[in-house]
């Protein structure tokens, strides 16, 4: 006799996490409007903590992803779209994806910004080999966290928490995809 119960928030994160995957895989936005995006994210973050616009001004490049959409129950995943910056210029488009596996339920949506202080890091990034586990690197964008964050092997994370509501104790990680413009 199979035990529906048990099966049950298997087949529910399963679903969470392909929901998630198809809304993120849906249609594009123009680079035009994900650059106006990426810029107001920006200015969002530096509304929280004003010390960020120093790590604007002095980063070789940057990343902003303005939204990441993320969700599970068990097993979770999440999807963001962002714009590349190199000198303050936008250079490219970026997606990230990332997976998760522990105790977890909810959703919730983020920005994240990632500073590379040179261009040996920025490269990194767009031969697509950064990978990370976000829970474990990124600083949470709050007043003063800019002053007190450095450089970890050329990167720099902050994120922003911009709604839903996510109770996690996972492992997983975020992957990087980046194209030109």
């Amino acid at each position: 006799m199979t035990d529906f119960n048990a099966i049950r928030p298997f087949t529910l994160a399963i679903l969470a996490a392909t929901v998630i995957a198809v809304a993120g895989c849906a249609s594009t936005p123009s680079d035009d409007s994900q650059i106006r995006e990426s810029r107001a994210a920006l200015e969002r973050f530096v509304d929280r903590d004003p010390g960020l616009q120093g790590w604007i001004d002095h980063a070789h490049a940057y990343v902003v992803f303005p939204e990441i959409a993320k969700g599970g129950l068990g097993v979770g995943g999440g999807f963001g779209r962002g714009i590349v910056f190199e000198q303050g210029r936008p250079i490219g488009r970026s997606t990230v994806s990332q997976a998760t596996i522990g105790a977890q339920i909810g959703a919730q949506s983020y920005s994240q910004v990632i500073f590379f202080q040179d261009d040996a890091a920025l490269r990194v990034f767009q031969r697509e080999n950064l990978e990370f586990s976000a829970q474990a690197t990124a600083v949470a964008a709050s007043a003063g966290a800019a002053a007190t964050t450095s450089y970890e092997r050329g990167v720099a994370v902050f994120i922003m928490t911009r709604g839903g509501l996510m109770a996690e104790v996972s492992v997983g990680g975020q992957k990087f995809r980046y194209s030109p413009l």
